[in-house]
């Protein structure tokens, strides 16, 4: 399976920001042959780099389409339906798999911008994906066995995918894909604190990108609630529990649900 799926070509059809990071990913994967990427954008300069790599890089995505089997789509939202339709008469429910990481661009719209029986999948990873660390939402149209292999490989290069319901998007979108800046947002208000309370901004920076990643990993390695993790480190009369009860009060995660809320608000 695997030595098949290498043979698999992709195209990742408008390089920005999140379609870079892909492209990052993918090419920094030593099992995954680089030559096997097509990359596409409007304005070549940004991307001319890639072909060192062996990229092959285009402005014309009807012939990216014809040499690959995998398509991803990266543009902005409102330009989804236009760039399928572009492309629609070149696709082949056979050979290809169209992917979208259009943000409420749903399912059945994709299949109606499509050539019938084509598969079809909403992918939402994050910028995280750079460094081969994104959060990958996936949702399909009931496509098959082999396709979903075929995605969920090309995304777990980058990271880690799940595959949920597609009512389910927007929710995961929020926490993987917003969750990126909120998390962000806070580890740089430690590094502001660090300052305030002695540090300089280097080291400051060192310590709070070390102490995120190590909180994130005795979460996922141990499977452990978040809570369990915090009894270990406040003891009765202590600073972490005076620093907590401080944070609470004026807020903390009241906040970060709201945000969340607000953001789903938004997209939902």
């Amino acid at each position: 399976m695997t030595m098949n799926l290498k043979n698999k070509r992709v195209c990742i059809i408008g390089c920005g920001n999140l379609g870079k990071s892909i492209l990052n990913g993918l090419v920094d994967d030593n099992d995954y042959p680089s030559e096997n990427i097509i990359a596409t954008k409007r304005s070549l300069a940004a991307i001319e780099s890639y072909e060192a790599h062996g990229v092959r890089i285009t402005t014309d995505n009807v012939w990216a389409v014809g040499e690959s089997d995998v398509i991803i789509v990266a543009v902005k939202p409102y330009k989804v339906l236009s760039v399928l339709n572009d492309i629609k008469i070149h696709l082949n429910p056979e050979k290809h798999i169209v992917v979208s990481l259009a943000t409420n661009v749903h399912v059945k719209e994709l299949e109606e911008a499509l050539p019938e029986n084509m598969p079809v999948f909403r992918a939402m990873p994050n910028t995280a994906a750079d460094v081969k660390e994104s959060m990958t939402s996936l949702c399909h149209n009931e496509a098959g066995t082999p396709e979903l292999a075929t995605v969920q490989y090309f995304f777990d290069k980058i990271g880690t995918s799940i595959t949920i319901n597609e009512e389910l998007m927007d929710a995961a979108t929020v926490l993987g894909s917003c969750g990126t800046a909120f998390v962000l947002r806070f580890i740089r208000a430690m590094v502001q604190g660090g300052i305030q309370i002695g540090l300089d901004s280097k080291t400051a920076t060192e310590i709070v990108n070390q102490t995120v990643k190590g909180a994130a990993n005795l979460l996922i390695e141990r499977k452990n609630h978040p809570e369990f993790e915090i009894d270990k480190v406040t003891t009765p009369k202590g600073c972490t529990i005076l620093g907590l009860n401080e944070m609470e009060h004026n807020g903390l995660s009241s906040s970060l649900i709201k945000g969340i809320v607000t953001s789903y608000d938004k997209i939902s």
